[in-house]
């Protein structure tokens, strides 16, 4: 695949979709980016995209609203004129236990999470193959793609569906030359975690092996790599960016001295 031209990045106002905007500007990509609710994050993203030398266009997307509201990624096609890169950013989760949770939540999480992103997937994919040249889809997904959380059943229901629909994908899309993975990442300093504009650095994560929460920038090169041609040989992987988190289940479980782990 040669280097591609257009990106699309969901949920890129903030956080990780923004640093991975700019990421994929910066590697001379032109990129069009969606918000839900914070449109004047979207505007910062664009400015940052359009001063990394890249062309940017903006819509609102509400992963609550569908099918319809997926017709986005073919708008976005239609302006930047192709995608060659699509990243399923947008994201939302939950905070309470099962036997507590009304349907309508775990539905909202799942179609936010899963519906959208497979949506957006099968709109993008549409354009790749028809554009001839290949593609790379990349879905944001989470360690709870792997890992489960009390208090979070939908999101980890959701993630570990996308990392499978992202298997699924990798392998009836590679014919087009169109590669797909996911990207997982662990607790990463962004708003969504509570940790707007805060350096990792200076936070202390004693159960992670790295000791600290990770950066959005740090998310986003990986991202990044996998679309360049670099990464051209690497398809329906799941790339875990947590700075060790995941591998200390089982000895994190053997340090435990209350039961406040079952608390969301």
């Amino acid at each position: 695949m040669n280097t591609p031209l257009h990106a699309v990045v969901t949920g890129a106002d903030s956080g990780i979709g923004k640093a991975i905007a700019v990421a994929l500007a910066r590697g001379g990509l032109d990129v069009g980016i969606t918000y839900h609710r914070d449109a004047d994050g979207a505007t910062r993203t664009a400015d940052e995209v359009r001063e990394a030398g890249a062309r940017c266009a903006v819509r609102q997307l509400d992963l609550t609203d569908l099918p319809a509201a997926a017709a986005v990624v073919d708008e976005l096609a239609g302006e930047l004129g192709g995608v060659d890169v699509l990243v399923n950013c947008a994201g939302t989760g939950s905070s309470e236990k099962v036997v507590d949770m009304s349907f309508d939540k775990w539905r909202e999480v799942l179609s936010v999470d899963l519906d959208g992103a497979f949506l957006c997937c099968q709109r993008a994919a549409k354009h790749m193959i028809a554009a001839g040249r290949g593609g790379r889809i990349i879905n944001i997904t989470s360690v709870h793609e792997h890992l489960p959380r009390v208090g979070a059943a939908p999101y980890c229901a959701a993630k570990a569906g996308l990392g499978a629909l992202t298997e699924v994908l990798a392998l009836e899309l590679s014919e087009h030359g169109i590669t797909v993975n996911s990207v997982a990442p662990g607790e990463i300093s962004t708003p969504m975690t509570g940790q707007e504009d805060v350096d990792p650095h200076t936070e202390s994560r004693p159960g992670v092996p790295l000791g600290r929460p990770g950066s959005a920038h740090e998310v986003a090169a990986v991202v990044a790599f996998l679309a360049t041609p670099a990464a051209s040989y690497v398809t329906g992987a799941s790339l875990v960016v947590d700075g060790g988190m995941s591998l200390m289940g089982p000895q994190a479980s053997q340090l435990m001295t209350d039961g406040k782990w079952r608390q969301p």
